[in-house]
């Protein structure tokens, strides 16, 4: 076995492999560049190498600075996570070569696979159902038509190397057929670095179902059941799930097992992932191969008991599988889902900035929360935005998505965005909860995008007794101040009126019975009594209570003379008055939001690409006026009304940041 290893990546997953690297007795190394010099994962590692500036073209894609790193602090095998070099074979190549060991597969199978052109060939001789298209290299936008109209639309215009959403487009006409070619074929050679693009054959009502593949490379080759993924946006998954809802016992063999033969056919030798496309009739289609631990390794490690990262490690190490087939197990049910530093009301923009206050929910047996974020941190600007990967496991799928929806509750960003609401929402969703998913489900059910109206209808009367509660507790404080006038006695009044969202409700709120440990409390709202139990401190962000016999968690942040609460993804605005003050508040003038519509502004921060319109221009409904581009993904601007372009406020090659004026209109 290793004595040390070292993990060619950062944030969550660069913590995870820590983790199993510590229980395993094995000394890790970590590496950062300037914008992780005090990341959590350069805290947790025995030993830290600095590898360049922020960009990762200059500090974590860069091979030669990895390799140097393992010879300056002796690590004997690299453990590479997901994305950057994970499926690189000139990586693989370059550590083999200086005698460091890949903790992965080996470089033929990593190019045999990460070429999604050549891999569904390998699929094919394999005896892999594979989705019909043209698998040749295409030339132009006028030949992906031509062979778009022999397919049949709707098809699927996919970049060669692409991954993580990028480089793919869904076209439905010749028009969408062109800009499709011609977007896939620019994101592609930005990201990439390999502009070949090829078409598929577009499966409707399409779920994204993967099978986990575990090979030794001395003949034992297993799958480990599969995984849901078909809740996506923009081509990246949201939540994922193991088992599948929708599998049952024959096809989920059946795809397990064209996934091993996949594996031996190209002497597979690690942990690695099989993607299926599933129709409606349960017919499935191969898609790519991942060489590498996936994101959301996690909710089959909780169904079937496997460390996947252990095993990776022994692999590497020369260990043989002693785990048969027969020996997998499938238990209870578990969910995942990526918490993002992005705001969900503003189309998913990515938000960056120091995280003033960070409290995960408790990890327990059925919470398990993977993150390489910590309070005072910062989400960098340079890398992906996500927070943590919480996964929640039940005996059953109800009781997956019930702890899922507590852990949301529980979970406590402040400073930057987050997607929780998001997150929230698909987990209440009657469609999610009965399990009729595809991967149109998010564009199919939140058509124009996510907004407060999406967010499940909350009950106010757990709002409203949670305010009221706290404020009474505040208040109860606050008469045991000393130094009052002889002979006064303080007085805590019972009603009061909880202004929510402006909406007016008087209640009672007086205490009963208790103990120190445990709050006591008698609300009546609406003429309905409800006792209130709780253990909350004052200043505590979480308040967490029993409220008639139902556990509760509502997140509270004070504001001057109200409260921000947060529940089950809906934010509310609560004010506790006395009578006579709610009066006063009701004739308090609101302050109309500024009029914007005149404006195209930059709906995230990124780089004006170009600019299709000119001041004087007249445009049309629906027309491209500017194209931005974000995390290397190209966001098309259309007009959403007739109008004429009055002045234009940025030219092309310049750097926006959000809200920022594009165009005016007259």
């Amino acid at each position: 076995m290793f004595s040390k290893i070292l993990i060619a990546n950062r944030g969550e997953i660069a913590c995870r492999v820590i983790r199993t690297a510590r229980r395993m007795g094995i000394k890790t190394v970590a590496v950062y560049s300037d914008a992780d010099r005090n990341a959590l994962h350069v805290e947790m590692a025995d030993e830290a190498v600095h590898i360049g500036p922020p960009p990762s073209a200059q500090s974590y894609l860069l091979i030669d600075r990895i390799v140097d790193a393992c010879k300056k602090t002796g690590a004997q095998a690299v453990h590479p996570g997901y994305g950057f070099l994970s499926e690189k074979r000139a990586f693989q190549e370059a550590l083999a070569a200086a005698g460091i060991t890949f903790i992965g597969p080996d470089a033929h199978a990593i190019e045999a696979m990460g070429d999604k052109i050549e891999s569904k060939k390998l699929a094919k001789k394999a005896g892999v159902s594979t989705v019909p298209g043209y698998l040749g290299v295409i030339a132009d936008d006028s030949e992906a038509v031509t062979i778009a109209r022999d397919i049949g639309y709707p098809v699927m215009i996919k970049a060669s190397a692409g991954g993580g959403g990028k480089g793919m487009r869904v076209a439905w006409n010749d028009e969408e057929a062109r800009e499709g070619f011609r977007s896939a074929q620019n994101e592609a050679r930005s990201s990439f670095a390999d502009d070949r693009v090829f078409v598929e054959k577009y499966v409707q009502q399409p779920r994204h179902i993967e099978i986990q593949v575990l090979a030794d490379g001395q003949g034992t080759a297993l799958y480990l059941g599969e995984r849901e993924c078909s809740i996506q946006r923009r081509h990246q998954k949201v939540i994922e799930e193991a088992p599948s809802p929708f599998l049952d016992a024959a096809t989920r063999k059946a795809m397990g097992e064209q996934a091993v033969a996949l594996a031996r056919a190209v002497d597979y030798k690690s942990a690695g992932t099989v993607e299926f496309i599933v129709d409606a009739e349960r017919n499935f289609y191969f898609l790519e191969m991942n060489t590498r631990l996936q994101v959301e390794h996690p909710v089959t490690e909780l169904i079937t008991g496997f460390d996947l990262v252990e095993l990776m490690i022994r692999i590497a190490a020369g260990e043989k599988l002693t785990v048969k087939q027969e020996d997998v197990r499938l238990h209870g049910w578990a969910v995942e889902a990526r918490v993002y530093a992005e705001d969900p009301f503003r189309n998913f923009l990515p938000s960056t900035g120091r995280l003033t206050q960070y409290r995960p929910p408790s990890e327990d047996p059925h919470v398990r929360v993977d993150t390489g974020v910590f309070e005072g941190g910062e989400i960098s600007m340079f890398y992906d935005p996500m927070i943590a990967k919480l996964c929640t496991w039940g005996s059953t799928r109800d009781a997956a998505i019930a702890r899922m929806r507590e852990a949301l509750d529980e979970y406590y960003i402040r400073g930057v965005s987050h997607n929780i609401p998001f997150l929230a929402s698909l987990m209440a969703h009657p469609r999610f909860v009965e399990g009729r998913l595809t991967t149109n489900f998010i564009a199919e059910e939140y058509p124009t995008g996510f907004h407060a109206a999406d967010l499940p209808p909350d009950d106010p009367a757990i709002l409203v007794a949670t305010a009221a509660v706290i404020h009474r507790c505040i208040n109860d404080r606050n008469i045991q101040i000393s130094g009052r006038m002889q002979g006064f006695t303080p007085k805590v009044r019972e009603d009061w009126v909880v202004v929510l969202n402006d909406q007016r409700h008087p209640v009672n709120v007086h205490p009963v019975a208790g103990s120190p440990q445990r709050l006591g409390y008698a609300v009546t709202l609406n003429g309905k009594a409800m006792t209130v139990w709780s253990d909350w401190q004052i200043g505590e962000p979480l308040f967490r209570a029993t409220i008639d016999g139902h556990h509760v968690c509502v997140q509270v942040d004070p504001t001057g003379i109200g409260y921000k609460l947060f529940h089950s993804g809906s934010q509310a605005m609560a004010k506790v008055l006395t009578p006579a003050a709610a009066e006063l508040d009701a004739l308090m003038p609101v302050k109309a939001p500024p009029d914007l519509s005149k404006f195209l502004l930059s709906p995230m921060p990124g780089l004006l690409v170009s600019l299709a319109v000119s001041e004087g221009q007249e445009v049309k409904a629906g027309e491209v006026l500017a194209v931005v581009e974000a995390m290397k993904m190209e966001n098309i601007l259309r007009a959403t009304q007739d109008g004429t372009v009055s002045k234009v406020h940025a030219t092309p090659g310049s750097s926006l940041a959000v809200d920022q004026k594009i165009l005016e209109f007259a």
